[in-house]
């Protein structure tokens, strides 16, 4: 009896991690705010843990395995927490984890190779160009190459850090040199005027298209994340016809990088053709957070949907 108890208490111990040394960590500590209120309502016995208190990564792991979780949730944005490198190290001591595996995660967080791939699985995706940090820039080309107005970014940063677009010539040397400040690839891409549009991949089935619409502006880092900036529409107003597409498409390249548990897939709409952006395999979990207003037009809570992805890991 005591043994079964132990057991039982053991499947409500959940290691919540948060925060981490990427750009993103006040996102990450956001999101790890939700998603613990939502674990400690649902009764689990919640321990949280930031990989910004350790010397490395394999000493995060090890606590983690002395604390005996029956899962980890991982709520870290950006960096090592979303790359694959920790998600190789649990998997390699057998310790169960929300989100994409190793592989997954390390492909999808190269934003340059996973457009690759949705190109192969027949998504359109905007024209682009990939600049290694230190290589020198070529402005001329560059503009003969995709017009402007274009959009420089980093190659595996989420949360739209270091991301600019860029109107003239003269301000794309430095936007370049910005980016890299976040990432040692930078990409250089055409932009697609239109509506910016997200998919959120729940256990390899698409939810309800939500459709982001700054109101001024684009979507930037200020207007992701300032309540009042930004106006969301869910379902997106789309035909069915549309709608079938942009989820098959989403599926699509989730399935392609073997991206599991949940996901969030975003795209722009030319009002003709939906392109693939990037894939997001640990998106942000905050009030303004685009997944679970999609899961809720879906029915699913914001509860609901933190069991559903611990549930089906």
């Amino acid at each position: 009896m005591w043994e079964t108890m132990k057991q039982e208490e053991s499947k409500k111990n959940i290691i919540l991690l948060q925060g981490g040394v990427s750009p993103e960590r006040e996102i990450s500590l956001k999101s790890a705010n939700a998603v613990g209120s939502a674990l400690e309502e649902l009764g689990y016995q919640v321990i949280t843990m930031d990989p910004a208190d350790y010397l490395s990564n394999t000493e995060l792991v090890t606590r983690i395995k002395q604390n005996e979780p029956s899962t980890v949730f991982i709520a870290l944005h950006g960096g090592d927490g979303e790359n694959g490198v920790l998600q190789a190290l649990l998997s390699s001591e057998q310790i169960r984890f929300t989100g994409s595996g190793y592989e997954a995660s390390c492909l999808a967080m190269n934003k340059y190779v996973t457009s690759l791939i949705a190109s192969d699985c027949g998504v359109p995706t905007p024209k682009q160009m990939s600049i290694n940090s230190g290589e020198i820039i070529d402005v001329d080309f560059i503009e003969s190459e995709i017009k402007l107005p274009l959009i420089v970014k980093p190659n595996d940063a989420g949360s739209s850090v270091g991301i600019y677009k860029v109107e003239s010539k003269k301000e794309l040397s430095n936007s370049i040199n910005a980016a890299a400040e976040f990432s040692k690839r930078v990409i250089v891409q055409e932009y697609i005027p239109g509506r910016e549009l997200t998919v959120t991949i729940l256990n390899g089935e698409a939810l309800p298209v939500v459709e982001i619409k700054p109101l001024s502006g684009w979507y930037d880092y200020q207007n992701k994340y300032t309540g009042g900036k930004t106006e969301y529409i869910v379902p997106a107003k789309l035909s069915e016809e549309e709608t079938l597409l942009i989820c098959d498409y989403a599926e699509r390249i989730y399935s392609a990088l073997g991206c599991t548990n949940y996901a969030r897939v975003d795209f722009r709409f030319d009002g003709k053709t939906f392109y693939f952006l990037e894939v997001n395999t640990l998106p942000g979990m905050t009030s303004l957070s685009l997944v679970p207003m999609a899961a809720a037009q879906a029915g699913l809570t914001f509860n609901m949907l933190i069991e559903k992805i611990l549930k089906n890991i």
